[in-house]
């Protein structure tokens, strides 16, 4: 099982960031044991500067190469709302010199997936998510607000990695991400409908 991730998918998301608003899906990857255990996540003691990122997770069903994005929807049934935690200090420092980010983006517990939803449960086409920060609503995303959407990722995902049955497609953040801190509590709504609590040690 791979975890695939699209960064920068949202354009305000980008814009926070001071990023450019990419013209093709920015693609990097997380290794499996980046799936956090459990409802606790441990800051990490090479970073000072943990950042929170609320995604769509896809699920693929159906495994398949050069997939079009006519039948993209034929390769996946459940979503799920995860959290893309970020190391944000250290992933400045990498792209500052120019190397990868995987240090900052696949560290062990940096994937949080919550349970999975039949598709057919949803709109595809405007799945409504939010990240709540100690009650507070910090983040607040549509899939109708995607630059692409994820029969695109999908299609274009394809194109370089052979999509297999169980992989993950993270499918990028509104605009919102911060910093935690510990002792903060992270909630997850998927269409109004609780679906992670996250206690930040």
């Amino acid at each position: 099982m791979k975890i695939i991730c699209v960064g920068r998918n949202y354009k305000a998301h980008a814009q926070e960031l001071q990023n450019e608003i990419p013209t093709e899906p920015v693609l990097f990857i997380k290794p499996d044991t980046a799936i956090l255990k459990g409802n606790d996540f441990y800051i990490p003691e090479f970073s000072s500067e943990i950042h929170y990122e609320a995604e769509l997770v896809v699920k693929i069903s159906k495994g398949g190469k050069y997939i079009t994005k006519a039948n993209a929807h034929k390769h996946y049934e459940q979503i799920a709302l995860g959290i893309d935690f970020t190391a944000r200090d250290l992933q400045s420092q990498l792209k500052a010199k120019g190397l990868p980010w995987e240090k900052a983006k696949g560290f062990d517990g940096s994937a949080v997936v919550s349970s999975f939803f039949p598709i057919s449960d949803f709109n595809r086409d405007e799945i409504k998510f939010q990240m709540l920060k100690n009650k507070q609503l910090v983040q607040s995303g549509n899939t109708k607000e995607m630059i692409f959407d994820i029969d695109q990722l999908i299609s274009y995902i394809s194109e370089y990695f052979t999509l297999r049955v169980g992989d993950l497609i993270f499918t990028g953040t509104p605009a919102g991400v911060g910093a935690i801190v510990e002792n903060d509590i992270l909630e997850g709504m998927l269409e109004n409908q609780a679906v992670f609590n996250i206690k930040i040690q």
